[in-house]
């Protein structure tokens, strides 16, 4: 069983792979953090590469909470590199006695 986190990447290299805008993909980890390799076809620009990884991550985070952290690394010739991470929410885990909205003792 998968966790939101993982099925968020599985759902997002898929809408990735399927978008008309790529030639290929390629989700790299390199030290720890997600990189995705993105080969344009030839007449797309980076605004156009940057609205379909938001429409694809919109797409993977969807029922889940998870949040995109998204950021352009580099430029090669051929093709376009972006960190993306899918964050997942911190909650707290004791209470803390400053008597906070969002307090452990009141959450089932």
């Amino acid at each position: 069983m998968r966790t939101d986190h993982e099925q968020a990447f599985h759902t997002f290299e898929q809408e990735l792979n399927s978008s008309t805008l790529m030639k290929e993909i390629e989700l790299k980890k390199i030290a720890g953090l997600p990189f995705a390799y993105l080969w344009p076809e030839a007449e797309v620009d980076k605004r156009m590469i940057e609205d379909a990884l938001k429409f694809c991550a919109a797409k993977a985070m969807r029922g889940k909470r998870l949040t995109l952290e998204m950021s352009f690394v580099r430029k090669s010739q051929a093709f376009y590199v972006y960190r993306v991470r899918f964050l997942v929410p911190q909650r707290k885990m004791f209470c803390c006695g400053n008597l906070c909205d969002d307090c452990i003792r009141f959450t089932s």
